[in-house]
């Protein structure tokens, strides 16, 4: 897709991230017996993937203290078996996406951004990509809203796995991914980046050392301009990695898809999808 992260968050982020917010989701996962709190986020993602342990959500996640997953998973599997997380998800998400969109949600618009997203995840690769191969292997809904969700889904993890590569290869981890976006003025503010991930204060200070020491960041925590010239590199490296499926769909149908997602976009944030000033942000 000819873009940037932003305009994927802008067309097609919303369309799957309103289910961290949906009250028809959390009820759905606290119907199988998980926990309210970080719980279901990490158990519904890491879900496809199968029972794995804490150590593999805190690395296909990235960015998260791996304490405060240790603190959930594997916990989580002894109260609902993946299975189980797979159907409450799915259900939640069909009972949010139908309030959300009301009765859009079986307009024509719905049926072709289904059929678009549906096509374009073929041009997607497994390998490398741990949390799209693992939501890859789950059966298509039936439904033209569902199709689309999981559509989005499959693009939005593929992504994902993409830019985790990108930082792997340039030797940044998870705490210092968080650090060097905050501090680019496009990410999270850092108290809601401490917060929503479990970082304390002295280990985002300790990142924030470690930067420093390398040039990315000044005395006062401001990128430098190795660490413009760092985040223009990632950001370069997962549009690369992430053309695959735009590529297959070719110029003209992602044009369409994004027109189509865009709107659908906006009906769901103006239906109160996300909590006043929170919104979908991409990976750091």
């Amino acid at each position: 897709m000819a873009g940037d992260e932003q305009r994927f968050k802008s067309a097609f982020d919303s369309l799957h991230a309103f289910v961290y917010f949906a009250p028809e989701v959390d009820a759905a996962f606290a119907g199988v017996g998980l926990r309210p709190g970080r719980m279901p986020y990490f158990a519904g993602r890491a879900a496809p993937m199968g029972a794995v342990g804490a150590d593999v959500v805190a690395a296909t996640f990235y960015n998260f203290n791996p304490e405060v997953v240790a603190r959930t998973i594997p916990r989580a599997w002894t109260l609902a078996t993946p299975e189980q997380v797979l159907d409450a998800r799915l259900e939640g998400t069909d009972r949010a996406l139908t309030r959300l969109l009301g009765e859009h949600v079986k307009s024509d618009e719905v049926a072709e951004a289904a059929e678009l997203a549906r096509e374009a995840t073929a041009g997607c690769r497994p390998e490398g990509r741990p949390l799209y191969a693992g939501h890859a292997g789950l059966p298509w809904p039936g439904e033209p809203h569902l199709v689309l969700w999981h559509a989005v889904t499959l693009l939005r993890e593929h992504r994902g796995d993409g830019h985790i590569a990108a930082l792997v290869l340039e030797g940044i981890d998870g705490l210092e991914a968080l650090v060097t976006h905050s501090a680019t003025g496009r990410g999270f503010f850092t108290p809601a980046a401490k917060l929503t991930r479990g970082w304390s204060d002295e280990q985002w200070t300790a990142a924030e050392n470690r930067l420093k020491d390398r040039g990315v960041l000044d005395a006062e925590g401001a990128l430098t301009d190795a660490g413009v010239a760092l985040r223009d590199r990632l950001e370069a490296a997962t549009e690369t990695a992430a053309r695959g499926p735009w590529d297959h769909l070719g110029a003209e149908r992602t044009a369409r898809l994004e027109e189509l997602c865009r709107g659908l976009s906006r009906r769901v944030v103006d239906a109160g999808a996300f909590p006043e000033g929170v919104f979908a942000l991409g990976r750091p």
